[in-house]
């Protein structure tokens, strides 16, 4: 595999190519941040013919080109992410978000690219604020593109999945600061529902969906949800809280994997949803006709609780918790 990786001096970026570099041909970290650059190169040690870093930003297609030359795969995950940032320069998260999907995937195409996978958000699944609203429409470009896409020989789909434990602005890692300085932990609300995944697990996540893809699917894992009050008591038993109400800019109190429109149109296997093109018309084989329909649009309705509002059992609760015990442990 010769692997781009858009944004990729993140933290899904840093773990996605330590996963790949043992085995791919070559690596390539795609980010427009030098001090990032600077520090993961000297922390990998690889060497140049394997691993080659581009300062670049996703806006500027030339420059994507130039660094896709000989690439086979391509992992988008640069994004302007956080809500307050993205509320006060909401052209710039658009010319980011939506205008630099558009680039990479023609990038990709004109340099015969095969496989493009956009990190996409649940956010975007009815989304409440612009960052998810620039999610939906870089899902909905990415989808679509399969239709000149294909042709050309270039396959390109998207993963949808909730919070990643521990990333850096995360809430695990602002909790971390604070109890650090003794200070009270902030909650926006402790009712507010949220879906969580580990690093490893969303990495894992996206290269099994890498070897999926047929062009066109959103795949999102079947993630535990868990109160924000559950993952405090956790992470620090018995320390005092602070709700401090929620954000501007627009927030959930329960957010969303797959919603009720697209259910009618989602695929369920036992490890992900996998929603299909509201309209294809580019030739490949509907996940339909490998036998889960049926069973999958059953299960689905008898999901959409779970799927819409974050509702699950106590038993799936208490796994998420035994997840974020063992991640936080003594560090926290």
């Amino acid at each position: 595999m010769r692997v781009l990786v858009t944004g990729g001096a993140g933290s899904f970026g840093q773990a996605f190519v330590r996963a790949v570099l043992p085995d791919a041909e070559r690596v390539v970290v795609f980010s427009r941040d030098e001090g990032k650059h600077a520090r993961f190169a000297e922390a990998l040690q690889a060497p140049p013919e394997k691993m080659r870093f581009f300062l670049g930003d996703v806006r500027d297609q030339a420059r994507l080109e130039q660094a896709m030359y000989g690439i086979d795969t391509v992992v988008h995950a640069a994004a302007i992410k956080r809500i307050d940032v993205v509320s006060y320069h909401p052209v710039e998260t658009v010319r980011t978000n939506v205008l630099g999907t558009i680039n990479v995937i023609q990038a990709a195409i004109s340099q015969g690219v095969k496989r493009v996978m956009l990190i996409s958000s649940d956010k975007a699944a009815d989304p409440a604020n612009l960052y998810g609203a620039t999610k939906l429409v870089a899902e909905f470009a990415a989808v679509q593109a399969n239709a000149h896409a294909v042709p050309r020989g270039t396959c390109v789909a998207c993963v949808r999945y909730g919070n990643i434990l521990g990333s850096r602005g995360s809430v695990i890692h602002i909790w971390r600061r604070q109890l650090a300085a003794g200070e009270p932990l902030t909650l926006t609300n402790p009712d507010c529902t949220r879906f969580w995944m580990t690093l490893p697990q969303a990495v894992a996540f996206v290269r099994s969906s890498l070897t999926l893809m047929r062009g066109g699917e959103v795949f999102v894992p079947r993630l535990p949800s868990m109160r924000l009050g559950d993952l405090a008591e956790v992470v620090a038993p018995l320390h005092l809280v602070k709700v401090i109400g929620m954000r501007p800019g627009g927030e959930k109190q329960h957010e969303t994997l797959v919603t009720a429109a697209e259910l009618t149109r989602t695929i369920v296997t036992d490890t992900r949803l996998i929603i299909e093109p509201t309209l294809q018309t580019w030739t490949r084989r509907p996940w339909a006709l490998d036998g889960h329909q049926a069973g999958g649009r059953r299960q689905a309705r008898a999901d959409e609780e779970h799927v819409r509002t974050g509702i699950m059992t106590r038993l799936a609760r208490a796994r998420a918790l035994a997840v974020v015990a063992c991640l936080s442990g003594a560090s926290v």
